[in-house]
């Protein structure tokens, strides 16, 4: 499969453009809300969509991703929280390996049982090292891992494993606060894996406002990911996506 989606990436971190995604949770999603989401994602110009949960429980999956496909032409990728989250109706995966934690099934074993449908679903399998860092509180992501999340002070082990994951051939750095974080990312870890990989950093979780977004890239975050902010408040992807453009 093409790696459009990941050449995206690569690109726009080579030309220091900053990128705006909108990631959708199925499970907290109504037909009404998805097409809304597209079409200000269409009006604002914003050029990738994720699509995922840690749990998903009664969204559907291709539902989803048809009826945004139907409403804007971002890449959809999916951000798959289990092997039950594939879908040949997205453009690309997140091949994740949970990288910041000490669980084996996070870091191979899911991969395992999930190579044989991966395959069959021809999607682009974009390898990204999946961290958690302390965003305040316990997430889902980090109840569901059963992983510690990276201490928020400790930019020095966060540098590390992001090195460690670029070593290893993985494609993309994924920094998670987590759904519902009470704090984003802290900018100075941001900073640091920033200047230390050569692959794209993407950071999530946390962010509320377009304050937050402008943070996050000014600390050197090439793709910021906001999810929870924008399913109370839909129209905040045009404030957001106008910061976004600001960095372009």
């Amino acid at each position: 499969m093409e790696s459009k989606v990941l050449k995206h990436f690569d690109k726009r971190r080579q030309t220091k453009r900053k990128q705006l995604a909108v990631l959708v949770d199925p499970d907290k999603s109504t037909p009404e809300s998805l097409a809304e989401i597209g079409s200000l994602v269409h009006k604002a110009s914003v050029e990738h969509i994720f699509v995922g949960g840690s749990l998903l429980t009664s969204g559907e999956m291709d539902v989803t991703l048809t009826i945004l496909r139907e409403h804007c032409e971002a890449h959809l990728t999916i951000f798959p929280g289990s092997i039950n989250q594939i879908s040949s109706k997205a453009d690309a995966l997140f091949l994740l390996s949970l990288i910041s934690g000490r669980n084996a099934d996070l870091l191979i074993g899911k991969h395992v049982e999930a190579a044989p449908s991966l395959r069959r679903s021809k999607l682009e399998l974009i390898p990204t090292g999946y961290m958690l860092v302390d965003g305040g509180q316990p997430t889902t992501a980090s109840y569901m891992s059963n992983t510690f999340p990276i201490p928020r002070d400790k930019e020095d082990i966060a540098m590390s494993t992001a090195i460690a994951g670029e070593m290893l051939g993985l494609r993309c750095i994924y920094l998670d606060a987590g759904s519902g974080a009470l704090h984003p990312v802290p900018e100075p870890m941001i900073e640091c894996i920033q200047g230390a990989v050569d692959i794209p950093v993407i950071v999530g979780g946390g962010m509320r406002t377009a304050s937050d977004v402008a943070a996050a890239f000014t600390a050197g975050a090439d793709v910021a990911v906001v999810g929870n902010a924008f399913e109370h408040n839909p129209e905040l992807i045009l404030s957001m996506a106008e910061t976004a453009q600001q960095f372009a």
